[in-house]
């Protein structure tokens, strides 16, 4: 049984139950709905919007160095092979990781939520709803470079000696992090138990 079919319903904000018809959270004041019917539509805007912008993230420099006898400008994956040719092999794996690999897990998997939700999946609805909780939890950590950028280019800024400084891909990396972050959470994940009951009746 559903809360839905119990005749109740529950607070996205603060996930306190309230019975069904109350149209207000009692705790945090938040607005009730059994399901949000405009859902997928917003997680599919904040889904393009960041794959927009994640692609000039990937082509323009994430950071201009300028030293007085050279200058050199590094996207995402060319600053990472560069430290890992210093040695720095465990630093370049974690900007890999946080900057490529789990900024296009997350794509995947916001996608194959958004699909599985309207047309149903051979997964279970519990490993989806995991997955979703997943993505929920790591999507933060993807700023891991944006983070790495502010930081290096507070730290050395040596007037005419050195200095370091962001390049137009840290603006459109950060935009591409937060899209993602507001399609994931644009997602109702009671959809996903609802196109399991519906798989579940035409099996019947």
């Amino acid at each position: 049984m559903t809360a839905r079919e119990a005749g109740l319903v529950a607070c996205r904000r603060c996930a306190r139950v309230w019975p069904m018809g109350q149209d207000r959270c009692g705790r945090c004041g938040s607005h009730l709905v059994s399901r949000d019917p405009t859902s997928l539509q917003r997680v599919w805007a904040w889904w393009i919007a960041g794959v927009i912008a994640y692609i000039p993230a990937n082509i323009y420099p994430m950071l201009s160095t300028r030293t007085i006898v050279s200058s050199s400008e590094n996207t995402i994956v060319g600053g990472a092979v560069e430290i890992a040719s210093h040695g720095s092999y465990g630093v370049a794996a974690i900007i890999l990781i946080a900057s490529v690999l789990i900024p296009v897990g997350k794509f995947l998997a916001i996608a194959f939520l958004a699909i599985s939700a309207r047309r149903g999946s051979t997964v279970p609805a519990r490993k989806r709803t995991h997955l979703y909780e997943v993505v929920e939890f790591i999507g933060r950590w993807s700023m891991i470079d944006v983070f790495v950028v502010a930081i290096l280019s507070s730290l050395v800024q040596l007037s005419v000696v050195a200095s370091i400084r962001p390049g137009p891909a840290a603006f459109t990396f950060a935009l591409s992090v937060i899209f993602t972050m507001l399609s994931a959470q644009a997602f109702d994940p009671r959809l996903i138990w609802d196109a399991r009951s519906r798989e579940a009746k035409r099996t019947d």
